[in-house]
């Protein structure tokens, strides 16, 4: 019993061991009550399955956690996020469109811009973007919540703006690939999260870059003190956070094949703030882990996939969502895990007390 609780007390300590355990309690409850969950079937070449079906769904989400990781670390906010996926997305639309032509007497419609140059100048507006947001906070000392606030409103009015407050669709077939298409029997947008991902990991993980994000989420006085451009690391995140939000904006407009300046990532924010607490990151900033911002976007994106699969009233869905959402918190609360579990450690220590005086 002692191997065992040693063993429990070393596992349970990692941070992804309860994200993981969330995960597994998710697609636990679809294998026993959602008929081929985890079938997978490969048809012209590509995988299909609700598996699938929750990597491509969790994709725009996923690359969301990533940035808001960097962000929260550094003790900061990003609840801009849904603004620059609409702003991201407007500006492609703009920008690609779709011109029908006729070509040897064939329909077909081409790009108002060159592709490469729309994709370009849709990043570079995120990455102004999430500037103008760590220009906010790491220049001007704004609170981050306020700086963010900003853009969350006027952002989502530029996109409105852009659009001409109508849906823009996107005729361009290259550009549908970014969102519906497959590379190695997979959805293109995995492959999409799995470079951003690793991009991340490698700048965190084989530089001092993560060491330095921490220390600044940790105490910046003192990182500046140590002779850390604090300043420049808050920037920094935050432009890349909008980057991120800015690739995922693309995701979503091609998956959809249209600009919706009013819907597009709305609310989003909040699901990615949630990822990185699901993830077992702290609020408060200082350590982080990408990986389990990952885990808990996928713990959202299963949820949302279990509920409509159950077939949930769609009334009911955030209902549902929200109660799931706090058992998990709850069983990640280290609080919590005191209450319960400390009241059988408590119980096996007296048994174990007695059992020693009788010998």
């Amino acid at each position: 019993m002692d191997k065992i609780n040693t063993l429990y007390g070393k596992v349970s300590k990692s941070q992804l061991f309860w994200p993981l355990v969330a995960l597994g309690f998710v697609l636990l409850f679809n294998f026993f009550f959602t008929p081929g969950f985890l079938k997978l079937e490969i048809k012209d070449g590509h995988l299909f399955g609700s598996l699938i079906d929750i990597l491509n769904r969790a994709a725009p989400l996923m690359l969301l956690a990533i940035g808001m990781t960097l962000v929260i670390a550094t003790k900061g906010i990003d609840i801009s996020v849904g603004s620059v996926i609409a702003i991201a997305g407007a500006v492609a639309a703009t920008l690609i469109g779709g011109k029908l032509v006729f070509v040897d007497g064939v329909q077909q419609y081409v790009t108002l811009v060159p592709f490469p140059l729309a994709i370009g100048l849709t990043l570079l507006t995120a990455l102004l973007l999430g500037a103008w947001n760590g220009l906010m906070v790491a220049r001007l000392g704004i609170q981050p919540i306020v700086a963010t606030l900003i853009l969350l409103v006027a952002g989502r009015g530029m996109a409105q703006l852009l659009t001409e407050g109508q849906i823009i669709t996107i005729y361009y077939k290259p550009f549908h690939y970014i969102g519906g298409g497959y590379l190695l029997g997979l959805p293109f947008s995995i492959w999409i999260v799995a470079a951003v991902l690793g991009l991340a990991m490698y700048a965190v993980r084989k530089t001092a870059l993560g060491l330095f994000i921490a220390a600044v989420g940790i105490n910046p006085t003192a990182s500046r003190f140590s002779g850390l451009q604090v300043k420049n690391i808050i920037f920094a995140v935050y432009v890349f956070c909008g980057l991120c939000a800015g690739i995922a904006g693309m995701i979503i407009s091609s998956n959809v094949k249209c600009a919706d300046s009013n819907n597009a990532g709305l609310f989003i924010e909040m699901d990615a703030i949630l990822a990185v607490a699901l993830g077992g990151n702290s609020l408060n900033g200082g350590r982080f882990s990408i990986w389990g911002s990952v885990i808990g976007a996928l713990v959202i994106q299963s949820i949302t996939t279990t509920i409509y699969a159950i077939g949930v009233p769609p009334e009911v869905t955030l209902v549902v969502k929200s109660l799931v959402v706090i058992i998990i918190c709850l069983i990640q609360s280290e609080a919590f895990q005191t209450i319960v579990f400390g009241k059988l450690n408590k119980t096996g220590g007296v048994v174990h007390e007695k059992a020693a005086l009788k010998q």
